[in-house]
This record gives structure tokens, C-alpha cells and sequence, in this order.
């Protein structure tokens, strides 16, 4: 599974961006999917998972109220919509996918993209 992460840019604080992950698997509903970003110095952190079928999703507490995670699985991509971005939430943002729910949870993916730089300015 190849996973390409797009969207990102430079935005204002208060301003919003959509993040998509776009998956090249025929079977992308079989994947859990997650967002993580890495700012740097700082180590890998969690922002959201949705469930193969989108039923159910999990936020980290920094982007919870704030970010929302939604998939189209006839598209094979996975987005993360990002409102009333702050400056602290500045970091490569990277998609990741596994058959295996947890792995994604845990940052044990299988499968990673490349990352999309997301800055907030002040």
C-alpha cells in the first residue's frame, strides 16, 4: 500500500486547511487509517484514527473540537479537516494505514506516507 499525503501549507492562526491521504490499495476499507505529526525536535504525535468503515473516530487531546477525520472509501483517501489552527499545531503531518486497528493507534502502522508540512503562523 503506497500512501501520498497532500494539502498542507502555510495558514494563519485561526485559519483551517484539509489534509487528504490518498491510498493506492483496492482494498482501502480493510485499513485503519491514523494521522500523526512530528514538529521539530519533538517525537511523533498522535492526532486522529478512523475505523475501516468510518464509523468511529479517536482524536488526540491538543486538535480534540478542532480537527475532523472522515474517509471516502470509493475515493481511497482519508482526510483531516483542520479548523482554528494554532501556531503550536506547525509540524509534518503524516498518514499511516493497517489491516490491524491497533497498530495504526499504537504508531505501528505498516504503512506510512510521506509527510505534509502544515505551518501556522501568529
Amino acid at each position: 500500500v503506497q500512501l501520498q499525503a497532500s494539502g498542507g501549507g502555510l495558514v494563519q492562526a485561526g485559519g483551517s486547511l484539509r489534509l487528504s491521504c490518498a491510498a493506492s490499495a483496492r482494498t482501502f476499507s480493510n485499513y485503519a487509517v491514523g494521522w500523526f505529526r512530528q514538529a521539530l525536535g519533538k517525537e511523533r504525535e498522535f492526532v486522529a484514527i478512523i475505523n475501516m468503515r468510518g464509523g468511529s473516530s479517536y482524536y488526540g487531546d491538543s486538535v480534540k473540537g478542532r480537527f475532523t477525520i472522515s474517509r471516502e472509501n470509493a475515493k481511497n483517501t482519508v482526510y483531516l479537516q483542520m479548523n482554528s489552527l494554532k501556531p503550536e499545531d506547525t509540524a509534518v503531518y503524516y498518514c499511516a494505514a493497517d489491516p490491524i486497528y491497533t497498530k495504526v493507534a499504537s504508531k505501528r502502522a505498516d504503512y506510512w506516507g510521506q509527510g505534509t508540512l502544515v505551518t501556522v503562523s501568529s
